[in-house]
């Protein structure tokens, strides 16, 4: 569940994050207090939601990169474990497709996993997973939880915005989200469509002048919040600010699991 900065390398990472969200791993400046927010203008909810998804969806990293990172998961019961993970994005000189793979370690009970996420432009990212022991990998379920953390193969896969319904809800004054004027994106799954105990309804906060998702809360089809994503902190590493932390909440389970980047181990 995930920025639009300046069209650089460092900036590109970013917009994979989260963008949901999105490959979660990424460079980025450090946002400052903005001024007071200006009145969003009128226009068609509909199809400026539509645009901003796709800008959002379709926003390729310029170069390939590797990012160490570890799950620190909370569970219910207040026990916490760690999982070190390896996220490795793969660009092509060629074509506008892109591939992210999620390298999960083995922890405890917990088996190693890779998880592959095949980006097309056009198409719902291809999802495949292969188990430590497995002869092959299998296509992975959207809600399948990735290393045993609160994040859904279809959170880090962002499917929410391939969804066909999407608006931005319309608010006098954008609302402030982490110190920024945002605007609200609201992505809808199809009706009639089986959401297998997953969210029907996606509502995003993008920053205004960025076009960063900051927060993202994720309801069923009760209108009941099931999960919340949230961007972390920032570190300067070198010289740059890149983003530490992301945070997702399960809302109904009582669990809590923050992704870490190391940004010493590349």
């Amino acid at each position: 569940m995930i920025p639009f900065l300046p069209k650089s390398a460092a900036a590109a990472r970013i917009t994979r994050v989260a963008a949901l969200l999105l490959s979660l791993s990424s460079a980025v400046p450090v946002l400052v207090r903005a001024a007071e927010p200006v009145l969003i203008a009128a226009g068609n909810d509909a199809s400026e939601g539509m645009a901003l998804a796709a800008e959002l969806r379709t926003a390729r990293p310029n170069q390939s990169f590797t990012n160490a990172a570890v799950l620190h998961r909370r569970g219910a019961d207040g026990r916490r474990t760690q999982i070190p993970i390896r996220i490795q994005t793969l660009v092509p000189q060629t074509g506008d497709d892109w591939t992210v793979v999620y390298r999960a370690e083995p922890s405890g009970a917990l088996g190693g996993q890779t998880l592959t996420l095949h980006h097309r432009p056009g198409s719902t990212p291809t999802r495949e997973v292969l188990r430590d022991g497995a002869a092959t990998a299998v296509t992975a379920g959207p809600e399948e939880s990735f290393a045993g953390s609160d994040f859904s193969v279809s959170d880090l896969a962002l499917e929410f915005l391939h969804w066909p319904g999407q608006k931005i809800i319309r608010r006098d004054r954008p609302e402030m989200r982490k110190g920024r004027p945002c605007r609200i994106l609201e992505s809808t799954r199809p009706a009639g469509s089986t959401s297998n105990g997953g969210p029907v309804r996606v509502k995003s906060w993008i920053d205004l002048e960025h076009k960063q998702p900051l927060m993202a809360e994720a309801y069923d089809a009760r209108g009941t919040l099931i999960k919340a994503f949230s961007v972390g902190s920032v570190k300067k590493v070198d010289g740059v600010w890149k983003l530490k932390d992301l945070e997702i909440v399960d809302e109904q389970a009582g669990t809590l699991t923050r992704l870490e980047f190391d940004w010493t181990v590349q």
